[in-house]
């Protein structure tokens, strides 16, 4: 049974606390730090979380219960990575699903949030970039910071809540809130559209089946990884591995696409102005429907590539 803490009033509002004396990572990792990878090497999901009584499993179990985790201490990497998804590998569905909150009574470091779809994070203290897949929101609690996921923002609508640094009119999505994120429009799947001002980090658009993202800037490693569709769009850079293990959909690099492009790529199209696959990816000239994409996009064929 979980400590209760404070009335009972509602079996909803039930809270597991936990208390950290040291940096802890992948608290409420959905995906227990890819088990699958690893296989309990690297995080056992029964393990105890240092200091208390309760495991990893036990956190992810309940918010799942769309109940409340309540951390007092610092918080290490991988905060709630992956939050909200029925992880396939576990049994599950494969798609988002209605999850409870996480409060931190302190500080969290970086890629806070990474792949989250679902869920709320508030944080009294203070937080390290790159975050994952989130906004900011006016706090409903005082003292607290209150982040949500954008895929969740973009699918399910603002609810009366307000954003900070970032504007949503319809199904379009504005970000210009400064921050470096991983995993921008994780999961997406509606056609919907994400444009973020500046540079995003890791994976961008990772697991998208529809819709379109777009980074006004320049993105890291694994840009469209595991793309099942939609359009990934970045107007500059990208670091390596872009297309690794893409399954079906558009990639447009308006700059350098990196190295080892397309690694294990199984379809779809990357159209960059540079880039060095591996293959299978190849590099092609473009053939008159690339070219007609680019235009349709806004883009001047010029110096463009296809890799597929």
């Amino acid at each position: 049974m979980f400590k209760i803490f404070g009335q009972k009033k509602d079996e909803k509002e039930d809270i597991l606390e936990i208390v950290l004396t040291e940096e802890v990572d992948c608290v409420g990792d959905f995906t227990y730090n890819f088990y699958w990878q690893h296989q309990g090497e690297k995080l056992d999901p029964d393990e105890k979380i240092p200091g208390n009584d309760y495991s990893f499993r036990d956190v992810v179990e309940h918010l799942k219960a769309k109940k409340t985790v309540k951390i007092k201490g610092n918080v290490g990497h991988r905060l709630c990575s992956s939050m909200g998804v029925d992880i396939k590998y576990f049994g599950g569905s494969s798609q988002d699903i209605e999850v409870g909150t996480v409060i931190v009574d302190g500080n969290v470091d970086s890629r806070m949030g990474i792949s989250m779809v679902r869920g709320t994070i508030y944080i009294k203290g203070e937080f390290k970039t790159p975050i994952g897949n989130l906004l900011e929101l006016k706090s409903d609690k005082k003292g607290y910071r209150k982040f949500k996921s954008i895929t969740d923002i973009v699918k399910n609508g603002l609810n009366g809540e307000k954003l900070i640094g970032a504007q949503l009119s319809g199904k379009r999505l504005l970000i210009n809130d400064g921050l470096v994120k991983d995993t921008v429009g994780a999961r997406l799947d509606i056609d919907a559209e994400i444009v973020m001002e500046g540079d995003a980090d890791l994976s961008t658009g990772i697991l998208m089946r529809q819709g379109r993202v777009i980074i006004n800037g320049n993105a890291g490693k694994n840009t469209g990884a595991l793309l099942n569709g939609g359009t990934v769009v970045i107007n500059g850079d990208c670091d390596d591995f872009t297309a690794i293990e893409m399954k079906k959909g558009l990639i447009i690099v308006n700059g350098d696409a990196g190295k080892f492009l397309g690694a294990q790529k199984k379809k779809g199209k990357v159209l960059a102005k540079k880039g060095s696959p591996i293959p299978p990816t190849t590099k092609k000239m473009l053939d008159e429907a690339d070219k007609k994409i680019l235009l349709q996009q806004g883009y001047n064929p010029h110096h463009f590539q296809a890799f597929e």
